[in-house]
């Protein structure tokens, strides 16, 4: 009889270490740093391996790949985890890179969750990666400009893992379903397993693994056994019924259209599904910056002082000042002037060059800064008649004039629009003349 995990002779790996992959072509998803010509591809493919920080959300290969680098070359792995690491292991990783280099051999040094080492703990692997004697990868699920040191930060490649898609979460079922000899899911099951997993591959395996040894003799794996099998922890995370993207959508668009009923709605699905209330408050904060924006500047104070009051109380008291913050934003008068300014300055800066900071208005704490000239014929605008420097320019030189802030005619915008039309044709005179 074939040993399946229903066997006491079944293999007692975890099913998501068991099919780990053992090479880059059985890795599933990242195809932008995995298919042809890209980064990760080209490195496996020349055996030329760097420095890098993978920066990705749980689940999604960085371990993996990590591995799978290490193995390119035949390398030393020494795996670092940096919730239980001190200076001592990075120490250790260093004497042990140092015997495999007097070996001829190289090292990686991968640094799990690498934000959680201190500025120290990240110091100390500087010298040995600027002098080759490891390849450092770290692993982290926080963005690494804030969490990483710029020093160790320049001399690694972020790459960026992005959640799995529902088709190669299916394909990874597949896997799974043939290294278990399981019984097959049915197609509705098979989306709410892969809506539960939300994107991470560990999580779907290991709750596939829970539903498998539940199931028994069962022909097949319905939605009713997931539900026996998984329970609140299904209805937690159910993209499958409640659609979770399209309902936090739904909420997002009763709110900028105005209607506080349907918001309430949407809010009180989303809940009575599970989702963290802490998620919520973070869209409800997007939702007062892009939507409402300066034609109410209060929503935004309101939204942020909502996920304060969530913070303090908890569920379900906490609830009803998200529920108020969102009625409060349905209702107020709507903008996205400075959302769309934003995208199209950052859209202008991402295509132009670095251009250099007119001489006027650099900074000059020293005496050789001023002697250079910097800040040199700077108009004080509080010296000038109505606190305003009209016909100054403070973007570069060379740049030709933009309008990225246009406001609208509701709300608070009225008053804004209205200032800086005075603003706008005091300057236009100004340089006329």
């Amino acid at each position: 009889m074939e040993a399946t995990l229903f066997d006491a002779a079944a293999p007692a790996v975890p099913l998501a270490e068991r099919l780990r992959p053992r090479s880059p072509d059985e890795v599933i998803g990242q195809r932008h740093l995995l298919g042809p010509g890209k980064p990760l591809r080209r490195a496996f493919e020349t055996h030329r391996l760097h420095s890098m920080i993978l920066w990705g959300p749980p689940g999604v290969g960085k371990t993996t790949l990590a591995r799978l680098v290490a193995g390119t070359v035949d390398a030393q792995f020494v795996v670092l985890s940096a919730v239980l690491a001190g200076v001592k292991d990075i120490r250790e990783a260093v004497e042990r890179a140092q015997a495999a280099r007097a070996g001829g051999r190289g090292t990686v040094v991968f640094v799990d969750e690498v934000h959680r080492f201190n500025k120290a703990q990240q110091d100390a692997f500087l010298p040995h990666v600027e002098s080759g004697l490891f390849t450092f990868i770290g692993a982290t699920t926080e963005n690494p400009s804030f969490e990483v040191n710029p020093a160790l930060l320049s001399r690694a490649t972020v790459h960026v893992l992005k959640p799995l898609q529902d088709e190669d979460l299916g394909q990874l079922l597949e896997r799974a379903c043939a290294e278990l000899r399981a019984p097959p899911l049915t197609p509705a099951a098979r989306d709410r397993l892969v809506a539960h997993a939300d994107g991470d591959a560990r999580r779907l395996l290991n709750a596939y693994e829970n539903v498998v040894a539940a199931a028994g003799a069962a022909v097949t794996i319905d939605e009713a056994a997931l539900e026996r099998a998984l329970g609140e922890q299904l209805r937690r995370y159910d993209k499958g019924g409640d659609q979770f993207f399209d309902t936090i959508s739904a909420l997002h668009k009763s709110v900028r259209g105005s209607d506080p009923d349907a918001a309430l709605y949407w809010l009180a699905r989303m809940l009575d599904g599970g989702v963290d209330p802490r998620y919520v408050a973070r869209r409800v904060l997007r939702m007062a910056s892009e939507d409402i924006g300066l034609a109410d500047p209060r929503g935004l104070q309101l939204a942020l002082q909502a996920a304060e009051v969530y913070e303090r109380l908890g569920s379900p008291e906490g609830e009803l000042a998200l529920a108020q913050a969102v009625v409060y934003l349905a209702v107020a008068p709507k903008s996205n002037a400075v959302y769309m300014a934003w995208n199209a300055a950052r859209a202008l800066v991402r295509k132009d060059g670095s251009r250099p900071v007119p001489e006027r208005l650099r900074n000059a704490p020293t005496r050789l800064m001023k002697d250079l000239g910097h800040g040199a014929g700077y108009r004080y605008a509080h010296d000038e008649e109505g606190g305003f420097a009209a016909g100054e320019r403070y973007l570069p030189d060379d740049l030709p004039d933009q309008t990225f802030y246009e406001p609208v005619t509701r709300g608070l915008e009225i008053r804004i629009g209205e200032r800086l039309a005075q603003l706008r044709a005091a300057n236009a005179a100004r340089r006329q003349n």
